[in-house]
């Protein structure tokens, strides 16, 4: 900076508000400035500048699996967000894996960011590791909740979504079975439980049909277990709802290769649902019946809670915020 400063013939203060904001200095200054970058190809080192700062212009966003639609569309709303707002996004995937989800918290703090949007694994991750970063970094959890951790967490209400498919299930066919893997974070958990519950308070029993698998390749664990399932006809009712839209996909995959015909007309022997309201569920042969989460308001709240907590405008109490879902009827069930 001070080498530029002499090349320039503009006092270092002044860069600096150059850099901090452009319109802060004079027209002529800013011409000047401008047209020594050009001749000198000069750029400020943005990692130092912010160890000056007090507060940062980072936002950290950290997702679990970056492949998976519904944490791509989120991301690119709270990147928009953050960028409409003067900040600066910096987007990490953690591939559903605890170790490198660790090490891209411990990045995370030599960045010094302004706030953190974290979408934790939840089961998979290292708690001890999570609650230290959230007492030092000021952070809002969104998607997968920690019970206690970070100043709010945003989500899907699945005690409202669950119960909302399972009740238009019975209402229109045999009640369901639920089909799921080995829970990778505490929404898979959650609805289970909600499932249970729906069936129960209806007076039915609940069929959990769990098949093995324990990652993020939802599709592949739906189709190769759904083959075994329906070759060793352990189906117990003929609706079968999903835990995710991902899985439903696979699984109905697994349904066209055995001759099973899906879908709610008189012609077909199964009926299929699931939940998120995947961008290719309305895709699928047939088109997927689901539970849609409202992607633009968990982003959006998301960003306005962290922006809150980097301006100092929340309170001390944690504070949770749960949307609901709503129901999307398609020709799968």
């Amino acid at each position: 900076m001070e080498e530029f400063a002499a090349l320039s013939g503009v006092s270092r203060p002044t860069l600096s508000k150059y850099f901090n904001d452009p319109n802060s200095v004079r027209q002529s200054t800013r011409s000047k400035i401008e047209m020594a970058l050009e001749r000198h190809d000069y750029r400020p080192n943005i990692f130092a500048i912010n160890q000056n700062r007090k507060m940062t212009k980072n936002i950290g966003i950290v997702v679990p699996f970056l492949a998976d639609p519904f944490f791509a569309e989120i991301a690119r709303v709270i990147e928009r967000r953050c960028i409409d707002a003067g900040f600066w996004p910096i987007l990490f995937s953690s591939h559903g894996e605890q170790k490198l989800e660790n090490e891209i918290l411990n990045s995370l703090r030599s960045l010094k960011p302004a706030g953190v949007l974290l979408a934790p694994l939840g089961r998979g991750s290292d708690h001890s590791t999570v609650e230290q970063f959230c007492r030092d970094v000021p952070t809002v959890l969104f998607d997968s909740n920690i019970e206690g951790l970070g100043a709010a967490f945003v989500g899907s209400d699945n005690f409202q979504s669950v119960p909302l498919m399972v009740e238009y299930l019975c209402r229109t066919g045999e009640p369901p079975c639920l089909l799921e893997t080995q829970p990778v974070n505490p929404n898979a958990n959650k609805r289970r439980n909600a499932y249970k519950q729906a069936m129960e308070q209806r007076g039915l029993e609940p069929h959990i049909v769990r098949l093995d698998g324990s990652d993020w390749n939802f599709e592949d664990i739906g189709y190769d277990g759904g083959l075994r399932v329906i070759r060793n006809q352990k189906l117990p009712t003929n609706t079968v709802l999903c835990s995710n839209d991902r899985l439903a996909i696979g699984f109905m995959s697994a349904c066209l290769e055995m001759g099973i015909r899906v879908g709610r007309s008189s012609e077909c022997s199964l009926r299929v649902a699931g939940h998120d309201d995947h961008p290719f569920a309305k895709f699928t042969c047939p088109p997927l019946t689901t539970i849609a989460q409202d992607y633009a308001a968990i982003s959006e709240r998301s960003v306005e809670t962290l922006f809150l907590l980097v301006e100092g405008g929340l309170s001390g109490t944690r504070s949770e915020t749960l949307f609901e879902g709503k129901l999307v009827m398609r020709a799968s069930a």
